[in-house]
């Protein structure tokens, strides 16, 4: 397939007209050089084409190796979701802790060089004329820098291309960065109300890989993505949180409530970079803690999520963390992932739901009952599934995570009795105290948002919850806690050669040393 040759006119659009692949873009990779840029602005490509790359690239779509840094040998390991059965760089790395800084630049180096720079260049472009597109680019901003804010912390967001020659790009706090996530969402979503009241034709449909182009789902998106951070920062900052998340909870066109709404990055046809982990490399697993939570519960999501192990036609074998591992054949017969489609899941109707659950915890405006957004969390990410028996299992008090045991080394068994392992049991309890009531949301919450790892590492470091199964070797050198668990990466070492001075102010913003063990600014737990 041909690719776009930018150049010239196009220059700033370096990467973001590089790697159309999907069929979408089949008969729109022409030379830029047979169009001006009216009329590239006459059919909106000149803002929208950047905005599809972006979108594309939230978990980037075309380059597996580059996504396995991104996430996977990340958040998706960190999350209790997946491990890797291969004993990378000697057994010392991620899964163990043992930090690599060459797979730790990849988070930022995807979100800054894929994401913001196609952002800020349909900003540019639309920001006086085409207000939908401005919008649209600020909550794609949004849903990809808070995902990095997370992961290290200060991040360059209000600062974005504002070089000072001695001085470098500087940083925000995590907190300022959030204050501005907020700012950004209500603006987008007070314009796209707009566009919806009039009934506004959609200019964005041939490049929105994820609503086709309905302004009406994109202000679902953000209103939930705005109670998902309030929640977020709900223990940090009451004040704010519980004016964010009221402002969503009371926005009149809504949050996202079905499976059809699920905000889901269409990559067709190229395959899910999961597959080719899992299936093509074998360096992708099943982890200990989904296999004991998921055959505890005799949840039918087990088979929607993986597929039994070589030892049998109905078992299922996870990997633990941070174990021993001499060589890839030990582990490699473990449970693979089921095949994905190709949809990049991030974020889910069931999360709106178990949002809602835990913001009617928090007593804020408009959230409902508590127990019923549990169940219908539960219930609508059995519809994501065609699962049925919902009522059963929203009924069953009794069944609670297995015990874990590796058939390979006992050494990495969790019994019956160990503190690290769940007993919170399915059935919502309205007399439970809030605790219990908080870990029984966000235990489901955490099955239901699978495989997004991102958004479960966060959440796992903000609750505590669900409960996951510490490393057997940590490799931190004492930086990390094993039982308080890794907290963020340290700031990318990339920045130490590009942005030294501004880095280094940066640094000063965290809450302790630049290791994986210092938490973040909404980390009080």
């Amino acid at each position: 397939m041909k690719r776009w040759n930018v150049t010239a006119l196009l220059a700033v659009m370096a990467v973001v007209l590089t790697s159309a692949c999907t069929k979408r873009f089949a008969d729109i990779n022409k030379n830029p050089y047979d169009f001006d840029e009216d009329e590239l602005k006459a059919d909106y490509r000149l803002m929208g084409e950047p905005l599809s790359q972006a979108l594309l690239n939230l978990l980037i779509y075309n380059d597996p190796p580059t996504a396995q840094l991104q996430q996977n040998l990340n958040a998706d390991i960190f999350s209790g979701y997946m491990m890797s059965p291969t004993p990378f760089e000697g057994n010392i790395n991620n899964t163990n802790y043992g930090l690599l800084y060459y797979w730790n630049n990849k988070p930022w180096q995807v979100a800054y060089s894929n994401v913001m720079k196609n952002c800020d260049f349909t900003q540019m472009k639309s920001k006086d004329t085409f207000s939908d597109f401005y919008a649209l680019a600020q909550i794609i901003k949004v849903e990809a820098m808070h995902r990095v804010s997370d992961i290290y912390g200060p991040i360059i967001y209000t600062k974005y291309g504002q070089l000072n020659s001695e001085m470098g790009i500087d940083y925000d706090s995590q907190q300022t960065a959030y204050y501005a996530f907020f700012q950004d969402l209500r603006e987008a979503i007070d314009t796209l109300t707009q566009y919806v009241n009039n009934n506004a034709a959609s200019r964005f449909t041939n490049f929105d890989l994820v609503y086709h182009g309905s302004y009406r789902q994109w202000v679902k998106f953000a209103n939930t993505l705005r109670l998902r951070l309030a929640i977020r920062i709900s223990g940090v900052d009451q004040a704010k949180a519980k004016l964010e998340g009221e402002a969503a909870l009371q926005h009149p066109v809504g949050l996202l409530t079905e499976p059809g709404d699920n905000f889901a990055v269409n990559i067709s046809p190229v395959t899910h970079p999961l597959n080719i982990m899992c299936y093509t490399w074998a360096d992708l697993r099943m982890s200990a803690p989904m296999e004991s939570f998921l055959t505890g519960y005799n949840d039918l999501r087990l088979y929607a999520y993986f597929t039994p192990s070589e030892a049998g036609a109905n078992v299922f074998h996870g990997i633990r963390n941070g174990i021993k591992i001499s060589a890839k054949e030990e582990y490699s017969g473990f449970s693979p992932l089921a095949k994905l489609t190709s949809n990049i899941l991030f974020m889910t109707a069931a999360e709106a739901w178990f949002l809602k659950a835990e913001a009617a915890l928090l007593k804020w405006k408009n959230a409902g009952e508590a127990g019923e957004n549990y169940n219908r969390g539960i219930s609508t990410s059995f519809k994501q599934y065609n699962l049925p028996n919902i009522t059963a299992y929203l009924a069953d008090n009794t069944s609670k995570p297995k015990p874990y045991k590796d058939p390979q080394n006992p050494d990495n068994n969790v019994p019956a009795g160990d503190p690290h392992l769940s007993t919170i049991t399915i059935r919502w309890n309205e007399a439970a105290s809030f605790a219990e009531k908080q870990e029984r949301i966000i235990t489901q919450k955490w099955i239901a948002m699978f495989p997004e790892g991102q958004e479960a590492w966060s959440e796992f470091r903000r609750t505590g919850y669900p409960k996951l199964f510490p490393v057997v070797i940590n490799n931190s050198n004492g930086t990390i806690s094993s039982e308080k668990f890794i907290r963020r990466l340290p700031m990318p070492q990339i920045e130490e050669v590009t942005n030294p001075k501004a880095l280094e102010r940066a640094k000063a913003m965290l809450k302790g040393p630049d290791t994986g063990g210092t938490p973040l600014w909404w980390d009080i737990r």
